[in-house]
């Protein structure tokens, strides 16, 4: 099981792309799995050929710039809308045959076999041709077509997806698919891939938030968590005898003084950079009670210097210190950032995000407070959020430090945490290993949640 000081050897090359943070957040949850200790970063690591690097770049600087540019006033979105379009993800009802490859998918295709796209990085894993494991699509149809000898598997990273994920002819695709909600285990169907080759197995969560299968860390966490964010005890009263079922009947018991009172809020920009100003704004309405230590503060830069110099500077404007009451997350080198990224959601009370990868996050038993949506996939893990109970969107950021504490003084924020950790998926990083193991079943199934 996932365990990074552990005696099991790694078993597999891991593979993502540093296009915003969806692709390698899981990839890093798995990397204690890699043979050589390392994600590979397709469109970024040492020897990559300039053609394929070029081509990577222009569809990840496009990406980056329109999303920015949603925010102009009309014309932005607008412009956004044109490319997501071409990443629609259809109704899936009624269930029909979408097998059908899509524009964008025959276009990664034609440059794959045109013009070799990937093929270097294929040809250097295969070198020592261990299962290969992709948290995006481009490297898993490119070790397809370049006959990669062993198994491939595609880790899809949202609740639901569009059909440029799966391969050009489904049907005699070796693909494998690890499927973190049962909605994408369906969809993967619709597109054409044989049952056989999907394996439902939740979102990999770190395990060093889990601590093991009986999760001892994850159950401290929320317990702590839960204690800070019902003050009067609205939920907890409501849900006495469960809740002290699963952490006995004094875990909220202590006195008063002993207690953790400041709540600590996060603050997330996507990889883009993209709604930062929305942190700006919760800033500027949380300050005085910042000063007055009622919550404690977080905007997450990642690893975007213009976004921390962005934070910095709201920082100023609303005369607070840094470090007193209010942080910026940055590092600089980007693994760095996801350890530090994994090693804060160990501490935090509540996330405040657009509904991207880090909506899984609420498996964990933290409650979402959600952005607006950026993109089709977004919206999809929007829905998927209300479904499970873990997340609940914004009100206007700029009365944050009314609406927020009434969220908090009503209990609502502690059911949402509640929800997140009884309804979503927390051990999808173990299902994953024991299936590259071949100790699939060794954990129990997941319920078809579509």
């Amino acid at each position: 099981m996932p365990n990074k000081g552990g005696k099991e050897h790694g078993i597999c090359h891991i593979v993502a792309v540093n296009m915003g943070y969806g692709h390698e957040r899981p990839a890093r949850v798995l990397s204690h799995l890699s043979v050589d200790d390392r994600v590979w970063i397709a469109n970024d690591y040492e020897g990559i050929p300039d053609s394929d690097r070029n081509l990577w770049e222009s569809s990840r600087g496009v990406y980056e710039y329109i999303s920015r540019f949603k925010r102009v006033p009309v014309v932005g979105k607008a412009v956004f809308g044109v490319m997501d379009e071409l990443q629609r993800i259809p109704s899936f009802y009624p269930r029909r045959d979408l097998s059908n490859p899509s524009l964008q998918l025959n276009q990664i295709y034609a440059l794959i076999r045109k013009r070799h796209w990937v093929r270097h990085l294929i040809e250097q894993l295969a070198q020592n041709p261990v299962p290969l494991v992709c948290t995006f699509f481009t490297p898993a149809f490119a070790a397809e077509e370049f006959g990669y000898p062993n198994d491939i598997y595609l880790l899809v990273t949202d609740s639901d997806m569009s059909r440029s994920w799966v391969a050009k002819d489904p049907k005699r695709s070796r693909i494998k698919y690890f499927a973190p909600t049962g909605r994408v285990a369906e969809r993967l169907k619709l597109y054409g891939v044989p049952e056989k080759n999907i394996y439902l197995t939740g979102f990999p969560l770190p395990a060093e938030s889990i601590g093991g299968l009986k999760s001892p860390v994850l159950m401290k966490n929320l317990a702590r968590r839960l204690c800070n964010l019902d003050p009067e005890a609205v939920f907890l009263n409501q849900m006495h005898e469960t809740l002290s079922s699963a952490f006995g009947k004094t875990f909220c018991a202590k006195p008063e003084k002993h207690r953790t009172n400041i709540i600590k809020l996060a603050f997330a920009v996507g990889g883009a950079g993209a709604q930062r100003e929305i942190g700006a704004e919760v800033l500027k309405s949380l300050a005085s009670h910042i000063k007055r230590k009622k919550i404690e503060l977080t905007l997450i830069a990642g690893n975007r210097p213009e976004v921390r110099r962005y934070f910095d500077e709201q920082i100023r404007l609303a005369r607070l210190k840094p470090g007193s009451g209010v942080h910026v997350l940055y590092e600089e080198d980007r693994a760095a950032y996801f350890d530090a990224f994994t090693e804060f959601m160990n501490e935090i009370d509540i996330l405040w995000t657009k509904p991207s990868e880090l909506s899984f996050y609420t498996g964990l038993g933290i409650p979402m407070i959600l952005a607006p949506t950026v993109g089709s996939q977004e919206d999809f893990n929007h829905k998927w959020l209300e479904q499970v109970g873990g997340g609940i969107d914004q009100l206007d950021p700029r009365h944050t430090g009314e609406w927020l504490f009434d969220w908090i003084r009503s209990g609502a924020l502690a059911k949402k945490a509640w929800n997140g950790y009884i309804e979503a998926p927390t051990h999808g990083a173990y299902r994953i290993e024991s299936i590259l193991r071949g100790k699939a079943g060794e954990i129990h199934k997941l319920p078809l949640i579509v």
